[in-house]
């Protein structure tokens, strides 16, 4: 898959054409980035509430692991404010 990849690549350079607008490509990274954000938390939720069950002492261990995932959508929104 990467292979073919590489090669649309090297077809659209050749062609000069632009397959997919900035703003388009910004907003593709968000969203993807978003989804992939909320399928972490998802998991990780579900075992902080559970560690935090058997002992109240992971509180703080298990927020920040829930919202370590959040930095990826930071990080796209930084990428959109660039572009």
């Amino acid at each position: 898959m990467i292979e073919t990849a590489n090669e649309l690549g090297h077809v659209a350079m050749q062609e000069g054409e632009v397959l997919i607008e900035a703003d388009t490509a910004a907003a593709l990274a968000v969203g993807l980035a978003a989804l992939a954000a909320g399928y972490a938390e998802r998991g990780i939720g579900a075992a902080a509430v559970g560690a935090m069950a058997e002992d109240d002492d992971l509180f703080v261990n298990g927020l920040i692991l829930t919202v370590l995932p959040e930095t990826i959508v930071i990080l796209a929104l930084v990428v959109v404010f660039i572009v």
